[in-house]
């Protein structure tokens, strides 16, 4: 086994050139209008992987500072960050107990399994029962108790906070999403649940009839922009930023980074970041195709992102020196655009190197 030195456990960490700044008033802005869009229905928040990769810790205070009371996550080992902030009984773990492990853990934190087949169900009432939520497939065939096993008789010994489904194509207009709206109202006519909930961001923006009690928006409340009703009214809320770790003069001929996939044809200045993949900043953006941005000014990617680093054009860039910081262009639809990857992608790929 190897310890670390003693030197190392009371020196502070130097700080990382990669940070990612959070508009906390421009989150808790986006919180309030959603739930102000969802009509008579509360809105709650997902966040999960991370509060989307912006980071939990940071996020659920905020929200929860702005009103808001119902929180999702994914996985079990995403719960305690949220408790950290927030009563367990208002959390819910959307993927449900896969193991008795996971029913004895619901059950002495009291968050609430959501329950998405009736394997989930018997297991949960095997251990001990208790306030959960229920999901309903509805049409997407994901995650969700199919419609024929409603009438099941396990479902009678459930003790049902909120049922749920989920809409496959909110962000878009089609004939899908009135077809789900009618089983799920059907639904609510059958289960006996004390909450109904169907809208995730985009299906808050398709009306009042989808909002029902609960609406869970995630990639809004993150400043994404899931359909384009709500661009007027959600605000940016990541900003990323990563420090320039070498500056570089090159001359006619000098090959860039991996491959050589770029060479230049007139001496230039390209500065190196401290920004790469594994940082999500993903190869996509080669090429040309990603810019970072110094003073309002657009500072081309040059070649092959790197794991670690990525090369930019910074001939008109005179006054950069190393150790500042350059913007990464991230307007989420824009971003989205440019590199192919959804605005969901965008955010959650977002690495763990950066300060938050």
């Amino acid at each position: 086994m190897v310890t670390m030195p003693e030197t190392v456990s009371f020196v502070e960490l130097p700080p990382s050139p990669l940070r990612l700044t959070l508009d906390t008033h421009a989150l808790a802005a986006n919180w309030r209008v959603l739930n102000a869009a969802s009509g008579a229905a509360r809105a709650g928040a997902a966040v999960k992987a991370d509060a989307y990769g912006l980071g939990a810790a940071a996020v659920v205070p905020v929200l929860a500072e702005a009103g808001c009371r119902d929180w999702f996550v994914a996985h079990w080992q995403e719960v305690p960050t949220v408790l950290a902030h927030a009563p367990p009984a208002d959390l819910a773990v959307l993927h449900g107990p896969l193991t008795d492990a996971d029913v004895a853990f619901a059950r002495a934190t009291g968050v609430r399994p959501v329950l998405n087949s009736l394997d989930q169900v018997r297991r949960w009432l095997a251990g001990g029962g208790g306030r959960c939520d229920l999901m309903v497939d509805t049409g997407i065939n994901r995650l969700g108790l199919p419609l024929a096993d409603l009438g099941d008789p396990l479902l009678r010994g459930l003790d049902i906070d909120c049922c749920h489904s989920h809409l496959a194509s909110a962000d878009e207009d089609v004939p899908q999403n009135a077809v789900q709206l009618a089983r799920f109202a059907e639904v609510r006519v059958t289960v006996p649940a004390r909450r109904f909930a169907l809208a995730n961001s985009a299906g808050i923006s398709l009306g009042a009839d989808y909002h029902f009690d609960l609406t869970r928006p995630g990639l809004a409340l993150y400043g994404g922009i899931a359909r384009p009703e709500q661009a007027a009214m959600i605000r940016q809320v990541a900003r990323p930023q990563a420090a320039i770790i070498q500056l570089r003069e090159l001359q006619p001929g000098d090959r860039v980074g991996y491959n050589a996939t770029f060479t230049a044809s007139a001496a230039m200045r390209a500065a190196i970041v401290a920004l790469g993949y594994a940082d999500g900043y993903l190869r996509c953006w080669s090429g040309g195709k990603g810019a970072l941005i110094w003073k309002g000014q657009q500072l081309p990617v040059l070649g092959r992102i790197s794991m670690d680093m990525t090369i930019v054009d910074a001939s008109n860039a005179y006054d950069l020196k190393e150790g500042d910081w350059l913007d990464v262009a991230y307007d989420p639809v824009a971003a989205a655009r440019s590199s192919g990857l959804s605005q969901y992608e965008l955010f959650t790929l977002l690495g763990r190197r950066f300060d938050r």
